[in-house]
């Protein structure tokens, strides 16, 4: 079950949902929209060379991996959805966002040499953290698009085998 809560709600709107669904004996996954903004924004630096060039299919391509990134969150332990949450919290605040990603500019309006130079800071990162944080990304990221059928023709990968012949 997908709900879709409008832009404002508030944290009260939505722990009520969140305790509706659990009385329905469901899990909740929360996918807040600045999660999916900001595997939009790092997306096309982590798989560069891998996305459709033609705009279109580079923009439904990207949509499948944000798509492929919240199914493959929503798969995880509860605990691990917690941790990739706070990732993503850390990444969409603002002052976090300048000072421990050093990007300046909102997510969407930061330049692929920006989100670069803030991954490969973070990959090569002293501080645990900051290099399990990239892998975070990183590893979504990458299962998302690679995983996804849709891009094996632009891999050469022919699919798996079929196994029941």
């Amino acid at each position: 079950m997908i709900v879709n809560m409008k832009d404002g709600a508030t944290e009260q709107q939505i722990e009520h949902i969140i305790e509706r669904i659990r009385e329905a004996g469901y899990q909740a996954h929360i996918t807040r929209g600045e999660q999916r903004t900001i595997v939009a924004a790092v997306a096309p630096v982590l798989l560069a060379g891998a996305l459709p060039e033609e705009p279109a299919a580079r923009e439904r391509s990207l949509l499948e991996v944000v798509r492929g990134v919240d199914t493959a969150v929503s798969g995880l332990p509860p605990a691990v959805q917690e941790e990739i949450a706070q990732l993503f919290a850390l990444l969409a605040f603002p002052v976090t966002r300048r000072t421990v990603a050093g990007v300046m500019a909102p997510w969407l309006a930061a330049s692929p040499a920006e989100i670069a130079t803030f991954l490969q800071r973070w990959r090569q990162s002293r501080f645990a953290l900051l290099r399990s944080g990239y892998r975070a990304l990183q590893e979504l990221t990458s299962a998302s698009w690679y995983g996804n059928p849709a891009s094996w023709v632009r891999i050469g990968y022919p699919g798996p085998p079929d196994l029941t012949k």
